[in-house]
């Protein structure tokens, strides 16, 4: 698929990894529909896209809203007249302990809350999303390509019950959809990222990032374009489906 002119769609694409990758695909050529919930980061993401050299979109969207998903993917058909790409991207994190206790006590407990609202936009967010992407493709007759963005923490990370569980569950859907989609010329990929260097890294103390980068093969944090470059060689090369990338600096072999 030839990045120029192509239509993708990007969900969590006002700020971090989305932005970033909205931006290299954008210095590509590539049309981009940018999905967030906050409209003054979506508008700032447009604008850089564009000054990249690309044309860009905003498009206000709860990802785990099934109504919002169906209206916001049939807008950029309609608005674009094609959908050749999702990068399913947004994410969030509700961190802790599934039980903490002190002295035979319990003194915390991951509440259901916080468990459900991870699963709802990493993982409920990721189907509605790659569900109303791949319905549109199939209505137009458009030629595509889906990314699910994961995490190494699929594997299972301390204190991330939700998050692992999500990105798991996200893992767990690229052979199955690229074995479904294949008939209508669809693949589906997914990238499983290390730890890369972004707003969230960056607001973490001087001691713990240097623990954390020590532990890295390649003793450094990936960069967002390590992450937006393996998004471009999957939408360009036509024969790659239903695998995992992973992008961490060798952290899990």
């Amino acid at each position: 698929m030839k990045l120029q002119d192509s239509v993708i769609a990007i969900t969590g694409g006002g700020q971090g990894l989305g932005r970033a990758m909205a931006e290299y695909l954008a210095a590509k050529g590539a049309r981009l529909a940018l999905i967030d919930l906050m409209q003054d980061k979506l508008d700032d993401a447009v604008a850089a896209c564009q000054q990249a050299g690309g044309e860009a979109r905003a498009y206000v969207c709860n990802v785990a809203r099934e109504e919002d998903v169906e209206k916001t993917f049939a807008a950029i058909s309609a608005d674009f007249g094609q959908l050749n790409g999702l990068i399913n991207n947004a994410g969030i994190l509700r961190d802790g302990l599934m039980v903490k206790a002190k002295d035979g006590e319990i003194t915390k407990r991951m509440s259901l809350a916080e468990w459900q609202a991870v699963i709802d936009v990493n993982l409920t967010g990721v189907f509605l999303c790659g569900r109303e992407a791949a319905t549109q493709m199939i209505q137009n007759g458009d030629q595509g390509a889906i990314i699910n963005i994961s995490s190494i923490s699929r594997a299972g990370n301390m204190g991330q019950s939700n998050y692992s569980s999500a990105k798991a569950g996200v893992a767990a859907l690229v052979p199955v959809w690229a074995k479904e989609l294949a008939r209508y010329n669809i693949r589906v990929m997914g990238i499983a990222p290390g730890f890369i260097e972004t707003e969230m890294t960056a607001s973490m103390k001087p001691e713990a990032l240097e623990k954390m980068t020590a532990g890295i093969p390649l003793k450094r944090m990936g960069k967002p374009d390590d992450i937006a470059s393996a998004a471009a060689f999957i939408f360009e090369n036509d024969y790659v489906s239903g695998r995992m990338i992973e992008v961490d600096g060798a952290l899990r072999l």
